[in-house]
């Protein structure tokens, strides 16, 4: 791809690019003088001039591709300065709708046709004017979205803005996101009911919804949400303003509510907003603000509706809020505290009260280790609030939590356990531990030792797609997941290695599943399936390879390293289509896939045991404190 004399990049750009860590761009710049001088930017944030860096990389042998994504992202990057970006990137997702709406009208007018855009995309928030004035880069865009589709070059565009804006921008964890929409009701996998989110962000907790309802406070945001909501194909209705003052959504009733608020604002609106009716179940202090956000949640939705919110986990024991804390205890309101991780969030489910017995229990769970054990926990607890819950799971009488503390959290409540109890899982842990362990020796494989680093000629996936070495599929953007004949491969079984837990209905569309083929997560999880059978589910990329000229495990081995070298760890996606692949013969494939193989079996064991040493270790704590263990000089 040819590169724009005008486009500048920083040094997480450069290592992106070269498939490098920023340590080795900054070595480089020490260590050679001849490295392509700052044309702009600061000096702790240095600009380089592209072409400059390009010709650089090549004059010194480094391997480097700017993908066309690359070239439309630097473009973005360098047309306006960062208080902008953001409303260029919206602007360019305007766009994108465009073309997915009216891919007719841009074929055969091009630029013209953009004079239709207002009326093609008059449900997204804000300025109706929302065309671009760079028609160079409305070409770039255009033919990125040819290549990769307007969804996919959208979301590859809004998670570089999130990565340029880290610290700017808090996005709620995928996985926690997709726990949200399942608990929330089972129809949200099928795409049904009406779900609000308040403080929408840039939208990561409504991509699951069929139909959209959000409030953000920043404009620029609200419509970055509502073009993702919208290329899915949904229908939203995204507002810009503070949720708290000025409810854009006033007077709508959600079918279920999902948010991820801002924590420990003092400055919420609470002297304007005293005698506000939304404080049903009290008026929230001035250091509550999350508490304010809980109502106003449950304010939105029907009754009976669910609600799904993320909080601090000093707002489950602080006293301020104990009153609040035990008016939606009595209410009913509160149903569950999951604690998520050891310095929280905590998820808070509630459900508006409407008219029925109140449950006599709260479901807590300590999900640190395992987010996994929240979902089924709840399904019992949904459909039966006295049933007995085990492991991390537990119900607690409501009557016991109306204390002079109302403390909801989980860790708190941890019951002792009995004796024989604690003595079976004791010794069971401790011996899963010491039998995992002792296969750890045997299990890596045998790797030769290279006294110089071996160059080998590269090339991409995404050169091997365009040869029919690799076929890229996902399953249909809308798919029930949630029951039916047909079993599906989640992502879920896709990170445990376990076999497919979702059913979904016959569909023409879906993608079945083969041995032999590559499954990927959003989150780096690569594996070589060895049965068929199933659909592939949501969230997940399947590679298919030609096994005549490569091999499965070899290619699984380098997508795996590309997804563990990425230069921005907290991003979600990967544009796998870069990732560099050396050009072997099959049989020599053969071999490194054997070695990969191995590995990726040492990573499982590593893991479970990883597991099991954290159950021994809590195990062996809370033994020692309530008694059930002591020391001794010999060892357990």
């Amino acid at each position: 791809m040819e590169e724009s004399q005008d486009i500048t990049v920083n040094a997480g750009d450069i290592a992106r690019l070269a498939s490098v860590g920023r340590a080795a761009v900054s070595n480089w710049r020490r260590r050679h003088d001849d490295f392509p001088q700052p044309v702009g930017g600061t000096a702790s944030s240095p600009l380089f001039s592209l072409p400059e860096i390009a010709a650089w990389l090549r004059r010194n042998g480094k391997s480097f591709e700017v993908s066309l994504g690359d070239l439309v992202w630097q473009r973005l990057r360098t047309s306006v300065d960062d208080l902008r970006l953001g409303d260029l990137v919206a602007r360019v997702g305007a766009f994108l709708l465009f073309l997915s709406r009216e891919p007719e009208a841009w074929r055969e007018h091009g630029t013209r046709s953009l004079d239709g855009l207002a009326a093609a995309t008059d449900d997204l928030p804000g300025s109706p004017d929302l065309r671009l004035d760079d028609l160079a880069l409305v070409g770039l865009v255009a033919e990125l979205a040819a290549e990769r589709g307007p969804l996919d070059t959208f979301e590859f565009l809004c998670e570089r803005y999130v990565e340029a804006h880290s610290r700017q921008l808090s996005v709620t964890r995928d996985d926690v996101a997709a726990l949200m929409a399942r608990l929330t009701g089972p129809d949200r996998g099928r795409g049904k009911g009406i779900v609000l989110d308040p403080a929408c962000g840039v939208g990561t907790l409504l991509l699951h919804a069929g139909a959209s309802l959000g409030q953000e406070i920043n404009e620029t945001n609200a419509l970055l949400t509502a073009v993702r909501v919208l290329l899915r194909g949904a229908t939203a209705r995204i507002v810009a303003g503070d949720s708290l003052r000025e409810d854009g959504l006033a007077g709508e009733l959600a079918d279920a509510v999902v948010c991820d608020p801002p924590f420990n604002e003092r400055a919420w609106g609470y002297e304007e907003l005293t005698g506000d009716p939304r404080w049903e179940y009290g008026l929230p202090p001035r250091g509550e603000s999350e508490l304010a956000w809980v109502q106003h949640c449950l304010a939105h939705v029907r009754p009976g509706g669910l609600v799904a919110i993320l909080m601090p986990a000093a707002a489950a024991g602080r006293r301020p809020g104990k009153r609040i804390r035990g008016n939606l205890l009595r209410t009913g309101a509160l149903r569950a505290v999951v604690t998520l991780g050891p310095g929280g969030p905590d998820l808070w489910m509630l459900r508006r009260p409407d008219g029925g017995r109140p449950p006599s229990q709260l479901l807590m769970v300590d999900a640190t280790e395992d987010l996994s054990i929240v979902e089924p926990a709840w399904r019992t607890y949904m459909g039966n609030p006295e049933a007995e819950l085990s492991g991390d799971s537990r119900t607690v009488r409501i009557i016991d939590l109306l204390d002079d503390e109302v403390d909801l959290s989980p860790a708190r409540h941890r019951p002792q356990q009995g004796g024989p109890d604690f003595l079976r899982d004791f010794t069971d842990a401790l011996d899963r531990f010491r039998d995992t362990s002792a296969t750890l020796s045997e299990a890596p494989p045998a790797l030769e030792l290279l006294a110089e680093r071996q160059d080998l000629p590269t090339t991409t996936v995404g050169e091997l797609a365009k040869a029919g070495l690799i076929t890229i599929l996902q399953a249909p953007s809308k798919m029930a997941a949630e029951e039916g004949p047909l079993p599906v491969l989640t992502a879920d079984d896709t990170a445990m290695g376990t076999p497919p837990s979702g059913r979904t209905t016959l569909d023409p569309a879906l993608v079945m599943v083969r041995p032999g083929d590559i499954v990927t997560t959003a989150l780096g999880v690569v594996r070589v399936l060895t049965r068929g059978g199933a659909a592939l589910g949501p969230q997940l990329t399947l590679y298919r390879v030609d096994p005549q000229r490569l091999d499965p495990g070899f290619l699984a081995g380098f997508l795996r390293s590309a997804d563990a070298a990425r230069v921005h760890p907290s991003s979600s996606r990967l544009d796998v289509r870069r990732a560099r692949v050396p050009m072997l013969p099959l049989s020599d494939q053969q071999r490194y896939g054997t070695a990969f193989r191995e590995l990726f079996t040492l990573e499982d064991r590593v893991r479970e045991t990883t597991a099991l040493g954290e159950t021994l270790i809590r195990l062996g704590f809370d033994g020692l404190v309530d008694g059930h263990l002591r020391p001794c000089d010999q060892g357990v």
